[in-house]
């Protein structure tokens, strides 16, 4: 079954039993600062899972991508990737474990609506408790049973092996996981020890998680339940696919064959592994890519930086010309522009920002070759290599190759120890952003959140109604606003921009929102955020009335305060730069 046939048949079957389809959200968080990307497909829900009423209803269904960085280094194997798109079913306050757990492991066996998976081959792990909840989920296992899965092939798993949680902040709960055997002749009844074995050995693969999520965090800590008991699954499409393609690893799908064959005309021959993780890093830096990231040196700009640099070393070691990475490019927007619009929209920008961030790192390389010629006369220390690693780029690989050729010795134990310490900073750096939580929503990001729809109105009547939103991050400290606009802002235009903000500020208009369709939304002339797709019912908020006029209609997840009045300061845009091709950014504070 290839791809595109799970895609359509997993909406349907859950939209035949009351789920509405939802779009999925932009990889960028649009009010999560604490995230870099979107990296489950509850993340952009969370509002809705902590109480607020979705305009869809309580039975949702959508398909989500996400970025996770933190396995990088294992990318090559036969399961891990960067890029992923994630299946999800969701229950706000409606079903809880026995319809999730009735559906998934139905649409996973059942051949006339589902996949058709042979029964014999699935393995199931549940919550076995943890310092937080102390309780064993025997009920879940029951309910397993229920259905004909033999008690040996469930597992309480303790600690967090089976608590999900997005991080320090947020809803969270126990989970059950599915995993399926990918042996070509089928492993039978395992004991724990044996399945967890086969799981790290990746002979028995994940392919579904029901997620009940009943408790809230705060702080790294539980304190309590949730307002309503929710249902958050998820099911990877790259692992699906290869469970129903029959294969045993992620890069022999239809969603990768392409990408791994453009690569394999490169470099016919070469480690199979360098292959995978240049396939899986483009990939993954198209979509970014596509939904307005560039490379830098902070933030996601800084992970999608690493993705390329990573390809080029990989690319180099296969003998891989310069230039033809964002050639492969091409072939992954082939294979993806029919499901997501922006790739194709964004063909040349990305293509662009991939070949040239390559070319950038190439000659970096090129540096650091002259540099290694001046410090290679007696021997290479610790230090000086991970200053040519660190500085530029060059693959310890490929040091010791070049060092080796010259009979030179370098100190490699300093230099892992240096490395060591880096990854050390640079993992906790990153954890603390993937796994800092999902923000909350203070007083003061509220304050931005509704200035941002001050901003992108003073916009539009400022240079034109042409002005469209391409992406926003919020913090308690400022607000930032991307948008397409082919020229630098001028100092009288930012002026002018700043002072219409500030009267609506100082009119005290109200902030109200309507739940409506969104053909009602649309004939009403609200505007929408990013060039996304919305579901069948939106949430529109509007700042001011008939009484005072209506300066802003836009749609909108939230949240924001109740007056403009509450917005507290002076609205100051203090930067205004380019981040792509004919993308502007603004920087602005309430000062």
């Amino acid at each position: 079954m290839k791809s595109e046939e799970i895609r359509r048949r997993f909406l349907e079957f859950f939209k035949r039993r009351g789920h509405a389809i939802v779009p999925g959200a932009s990889l960028v968080p649009e009010n999560d600062p604490s995230a870099l990307f979107t990296t489950a497909g509850m993340q952009p829900l969370v509002p809705y899972l902590l109480g607020e009423p979705h305009p869809a209803g309580t039975r949702l269904v959508n398909i989500q991508k996400c970025v996770r960085t933190q396995d990088i280094e294992e990318v090559g194997d036969k399961t891990h990737d960067t890029f992923f798109e994630m299946l999800g079913n969701w229950s706000l306050g409606d079903y809880f474990k026995s319809e999730a757990i009735e559906w998934s492991y139905e649409f996973l066996t059942s051949h006339e609506e589902g996949l058709g998976l042979d029964t014999s081959r699935l393995y199931i792990t549940v919550f076995g408790g943890n310092d937080a909840v102390p309780d064993i989920d025997r009920e879940t296992a029951k309910i397993w049973e229920s259905f004909g899965v033999s008690p040996s092939r469930i597992y309480f798993m303790e600690g967090d092996t089976n608590w999900w949680s997005p991080g320090e902040n947020g809803p969270c709960g126990p989970d059950s996981e599915m995993f399926y055997d990918v042996t070509p002749d089928g492993l039978g009844d395992l004991t724990k020890d044996e399945f967890i074995r086969a799981d790290k050995e990746q002979k028995v693969v994940e392919v579904w998680n029901d997620v009940f999520m009943e408790y809230e965090k705060r702080g790294g800590r539980v304190i309590g339940m949730l307002k309503n008991k929710n249902v958050d699954t998820g099911a990877g499409l790259e692992r699906l696919s290869m469970v129903m393609q029959q294969k045993d690893n992620i890069f022999e799908t239809d969603l990768f064959i392409p990408i791994m064959q453009a690569v394999e005309a490169l470099a016919p021959a070469g480690d199979i592994r360098a292959k995978r993780i240049i396939a899986d890093h483009i990939r993954t830096a198209v979509f970014i890519i596509g939904d307005g990231i560039i490379p830098s040196n902070t933030d996601r700009g800084y992970i999608l930086r690493r993705l390329i640099r990573r390809a080029v070393r990989y690319a180099d070691a296969l003998r891989i010309h310069e230039g033809n990475l964002a050639d492969i490019a091409d072939v992954v927007i082939q294979k993806y522009g029919g499901i997501y619009e922006n790739l194709v929209s964004g063909h040349g920008h990305i293509k662009t920002t991939i070949a040239e961030e390559a070319s950038k790192f190439r000659m970096t390389l090129a540096k650091g070759l002259r540099e290694f010629e001046k410090m290679s006369q007696s021997g290479i220390s610790g230090k000086e290599a991970f200053i040519l690693f660190s500085t530029y780029g060059f693959p310890f690989e490929v040091l010791r190759e070049l060092a080796e050729e010259k009979g030179i010795l370098i100190d490699e134990m300093a230099f892992a120890s240096a490395l060591a310490k880096h990854q050390e900073v640079s993992r906790a750096g990153a954890e603390r952003k993937f796994k800092g939580g999902l923000a909350g929503h203070s007083e003061k990001e509220m304050q931005y959140h509704t200035a941002t729809h001050l901003l992108n109105q003073a916009l539009r009547e400022v240079l034109g109604d042409d002005i469209m939103q391409k992406g926003s991050n919020i913090t308690q400290e400022r607000l930032r606003f991307d948008f397409s606009y082919p020229e630098k802002i001028t100092d009288e235009q930012k002026k002018e921009v700043e002072d219409i903000v500030n009267e609506q500020i100082r009119r005290a208009l109200p902030v109200t929102y309507e739940e409506m369709t969104i053909d009602e939304a649309r004939r009403r002339g609200a505007i929408g955020i990013f060039d996304e797709k919305y579901g069948e019912r939106v949430k529109v908020y509007q700042i001011g009335n008939e009484e005072l006029g209506i300066f802003s209609l836009e749609f909108c997840g939230g949240p924001h305060v109740q007056n403009t009045s509450e917005l507290i300061g002076t609205f100051k845009i203090i930067k205004e730069e380019a981040v792509a091709a004919g993308i502007r950014r603004i920087k602005a504070v309430l000062e």
